[in-house]
């Protein structure tokens, strides 16, 4: 196996793996934090139960995070020192700042977790909120770091070298805001859609409590706030990208010419041969329209570029189509919910209704997987975008035995943590007592 390919491929599954374990550490801290509020604000002592039973899968997905994270700080060096040698200025600033944010959010994590019986339940709630702050921040800052490879900034290039090094214009470079705000977002409707999905699976066993119901609509109701807001910052980033990486919007659109009034196409299979979309059905101009807001606008396609710089438009533009396709699916079944919840005054027993809410609640992840894909894909063959090759950056050596060390690491953290996670708590039912102050 080719060192190159031995190297993405190790990259990939490394950050394949760690997207998922740190969804839930983004969006299960803002569920806590809700559950905790809601039950510091009303009495109702039915919200503390359900925020305590999610603390295993906090404490669990977070080590678990934290070990695959640390993995992917040594690969970086490993797979990619050229790139680091040269990146490393402007995007360590970045993983130094997250460092800070992982360990408040460790330091409160402890505190909530072992404070049940020494912490007010004001406190309780009160450590919930750096847990939910940090966690967000750290994912801003990691993002930063992916962002400035899109869309790099902060330095000058003399004589293929940066000098003049700015690390914060690097971390707030142009591509960072808007990735931000879909990135983070993604993690909080891929949390909220899974475990929407593990209390419908309770409801249609039969196991109707309280705390089942109450949990199943305060994560739709992160959804029906999160999904909307999904929407917005994906069409924003889609302007965003036209006008910053015209290369990955002209993959991700399979849009094989410049044209103007540019149509959108959705699914299909670009047929390099003849030059044109096969099987896929043509919107006429809305491509132009929602790129520029005109629907005579001018798009540059993928002829504008070399093509040896051209990303495969065969792999973004399937994947780009399958996370708007997985956001369609959860707004269809949350939306049906909110309706039928509004109608009825209560949690609905609906079991078609709860058996569209499993069968969606896989899609959030899924999305964040593809819209990785379409992110990391449509970049291809850059490592850092209009500055250095994906090849320019890798290590000469033969990785290919790490490859296959690290799939099995990879898979054993996720068996164990299945375990953990569908293994029934030794500890008895209840809530211990607590103290009126702290």
């Amino acid at each position: 196996m080719d060192h190159l390919l031995s190297a993405r491929a190790l990259m990939g599954i490394s950050l394949g793996f760690h997207i998922i374990y740190v969804a839930f550490g983004i969006g299960f801290p803002l569920l806590l934090l809700i559950a905790e509020g809601m039950a510091l604000k009303t009495g109702n002592e039915l919200y503390h139960r359900v925020a305590r039973n999610w603390t295993r899968p906090i404490v669990v997905l977070f080590a678990i995070g934290a070990v695959s994270g640390t993995i992917l700080s040594f690969e970086l060096g490993l797979l990619w020192p050229v790139f680091m040698g040269f990146g490393g200025p402007m995007i360590g600033l970045a993983f130094w700042l997250e460092g800070f944010a992982f360990f408040t959010e460790a330091i409160f994590v402890s505190l909530y977790v072992y404070g049940e019986r020494r912490l007010s339940r004001r406190a309780l709630f009160l450590t919930t909120i750096p847990i939910a702050i940090s966690s967000m921040i750290s994912a801003v800052f990691v993002i930063s770091a992916n962002s400035w490879m899109n869309t790099p900034a902060g330095f000058d290039l003399v004589n293929g070298n940066a000098v003049h090094v700015n690390p914060w214009q690097a971390m707030k470079n142009p591509a960072w805001l808007h990735e931000a705000l879909h990135g983070t977002l993604a993690t909080y409707v891929a949390s909220s859609f899974a475990l929407a999905g593990v209390y419908a699976y309770h409801l249609l066993k039969g196991r109707n409590t309280p705390e089942h119901k109450a949990a199943l609509s305060l994560a739709l109701a992160v959804a029906g706030i999160t999904v909307p807001l999904m929407l917005l910052t994906g069409d924003q980033s889609a302007m965003r990208v036209a006008v910053q990486q015209p290369a990955k919007l002209a993959a991700m659109e399979a849009l094989p010419r410049t044209m103007e009034g540019a149509p959108l196409v959705i699914g299909g299979w670009l047929d390099p041969a003849t030059n044109r979309v096969r099987y896929g059905v043509e919107i006429p101009k809305l491509l132009s329209f929602l790129a520029f807001r005109d629907p005579d606008a001018r798009v540059l396609g993928l002829d504008a570029f070399p093509p040896k710089l051209r990303p495969d438009a065969n792999i973004v533009h399937p994947f780009f189509d399958l996370m708007v396709a997985s956001f369609f699916i959860m707004f269809a079944a949350m939306l049906w919910f909110w309706i039928a919840r509004w109608r009825s005054k209560d949690v609905p027993a609906n079991r078609l209704l709860l058996l569209a809410i499993l069968a969606a609640s896989p899609f959030g992840l899924l999305a964040q997987e593809f819209g990785w894909f379409v992110t990391e894909f449509g970049r291809q063959p850059w490592i850092a975008r209009n500055i250095m090759l994906v090849a320019g950056g890798v290590t000469p050596r033969n990785v290919e035995w790490v490859l296959y060390l690290f799939v099995f690491v990879y898979f054993a953290l996720t068996t164990g943590l299945l375990r953990l996670l569908l293994t029934p708590s030794p500890l008895k039912p209840g809530i211990p007592e607590q103290k009126e102050d702290y």
